[in-house]
């Protein structure tokens, strides 16, 4: 490690929740805990450092209307890196953004593939739209084209009930979930209301987006199965405009909209306490703008969940969930460095000092 440029973290480095280290040390790009000898051209930054924090629910290569030229995604990713989102879970998109992986600029992608959703019961242009009878066959497809996980849309407005329904029957479910598993990929799904929950869980599949619909029937079920939540509340602020807009045409689905709207944080709440595995993301990409991760954090405070844990479902926990390394000996050093302790307030999330990727401050 002789004569090499290196970056020095000094202050509080939160290595977990429970561990704090003093200093870290960035040679080569990883991270160090022994101090590298005849070291040139020493940085020091100053403050509280965290891994890159975690959006385990955005979509990079889209927008409200569909997929979106490369320049677009380029900012997208560049707004989520600003604010320390270095992980991010692409939770569907319709956009090829592999080439964001050889970007050493960019955050890293943990990609679905494209939507899988049931014939005009999504946004348009934005998924695959299928029937039953194909889902194993698009689920295979999108196994092998995305980095481990599988979306699939698991509820939308049904237009003849005028409200939320489940979009797949039992058995095409089971099948699907099972032909994910067998090519190495989770499944999650999309999904508001409270019918589809019970035949996704005990299908096998390994998280719910959003997850508005838990009861008290279901949350024990998905505690005793490890499924987890990514409750996007940041998302979930946005069903009383949402069922406004709707209100006279589909006046039941509305309604039920402000009911899971109204109910947000007691549900999630409650799912915390039962030991449901909850992740911090935020949807952005849809109708939502990039570089609302801190914005998320808090809102998971405001539910009732401990701030420590908060900011656990957006670092160290949700790094682990997804297979990727915090600030290990020897890791890629993507990490933020705040000017007060986040875990007093998690609001210092909003206001990174520094941004570090592969090594190197980039914010």
């Amino acid at each position: 490690m002789s004569d090499q440029a290196v970056l020095h973290v000094r202050g509080g480095v939160l290595v977990g929740p429970d561990e704090v280290r003093e200093e870290l040390w960035v040679v080569g790009g990883r991270v160090t805990y022994d101090r590298p000898a005849l070291a040139r051209d020493v940085r020091t930054v100053e403050g509280w450092a965290l891994p890159g924090l975690v959006d385990a629910h955005c979509h990079v290569g889209l927008d409200s209307h569909g997929p979106v030229p490369d320049e677009v995604s380029e900012k997208q990713a560049l707004t989520e890196r600003d604010i320390g989102a270095l992980l991010l879970r692409d939770a569907g998109s319709p956009s090829d953004t592999r080439w964001i992986d050889d970007r050493e600029d960019l955050p890293k992608i943990i990609r679905a593939g494209r939507h899988i959703a049931r014939t005009r019961r999504y946004i348009r242009n934005y998924a695959h739209e299928i029937e039953p009878g194909d889902l194993v066959a698009y689920v295979r497809q999108e196994a092998r084209r995305g980095d481990g996980w599988v979306k699939l849309v698991g509820d939308w407005i049904d237009r003849e009930s005028g409200d939320l329904s489940a979009c797949w029957p039992r058995g095409a479910l089971e099948e699907a979930v099972a032909e994910a598993h067998r090519h190495g990929a989770r499944v999650t799904a999309h999904c508001f209301a409270e019918d589809s929950l019970t035949d996704l869980v005990e299908a096998g599949i390994d998280c719910i987006e959003h997850a508005t619909g838990l009861t008290e029937e279901t949350i024990p079920l998905f505690a005793e199965r490890g499924v987890a939540i990514v409750p996007t509340l940041v998302n979930i602020a946005t069903f009383p405009r949402l069922a406004e807009g709707g209100a006279a045409k589909f006046p039941r689905w509305s309604a039920h909209m402000r009911r899971l709207h109204e109910r947000r944080y007691d549900t999630v709440r409650a799912a915390y306490d039962a030991g449901v595995p909850i992740y911090a993301g935020t949807d952005a990409g849809g109708g939502l703008p990039h570089g609302l991760v801190a914005a998320e954090v808090e809102q998971l405070t405001r539910a009732g969940i401990p701030p420590l844990r908060a900011l656990a479902m957006a670092t160290w926990e949700a790094r682990e969930w997804l297979g990727r390394p915090g600030l290990d000996e020897g890791a890629p050093a993507d990490l933020v460095v705040y000017d007060s302790d986040p875990r007093d307030d998690v609001r210092a999330l909003a206001t990174p000092h520094r941004v570090v990727l592969n090594g190197r401050v980039v914010g």
